[in-house]
């Protein structure tokens, strides 16, 4: 659990003293792959609290869903519909459902470790 912190950290470190500036219209695709990828992230954290966690797995599908997330907000663009909105509320959603997962298995720790 150290590795991953580190990792955070030194990421928004590394973000904040190389800041990039992007086009107007790549925004809406980084913003759907940053989604996609917090939630591959949190859906990580989840599977490790289950006991499930598989490397393949989470790194496969990090940069899968990302890619997905973006052919759909392109798709999208190309047929004149706001996928991104959907792309948005969906791993908005599953990001929630992740971090509520996250919220009660440490309050059950915490209650479970009291009681003993």
């Amino acid at each position: 659990m150290f590795f991953p912190i580190v990792g955070i950290a030194v990421g928004v470190v590394i973000g904040f003293l190389c800041p990039v500036t992007l086009p107007v219209w790549a925004s809406s695709y980084v913003a759907v792959a940053i989604l996609a990828c917090a939630d591959t992230v949190l859906g990580g954290f989840v599977a490790i609290i289950g006991r499930k966690f598989n490397r393949e797995i989470f790194i496969s599908g990090f940069f899968i869903n990302a890619i997905l997330a973006v052919a759909i907000v392109w798709l999208g663009e190309q047929l004149n519909i706001e996928l991104v909105i959907a792309a948005i509320v969906v791993f908005g959603s599953r990001i929630f459902q992740n971090f509520a997962y996250i919220r009660r298995f440490l309050l059950n720790k915490n209650e479970k470790e009291d009681n003993i």
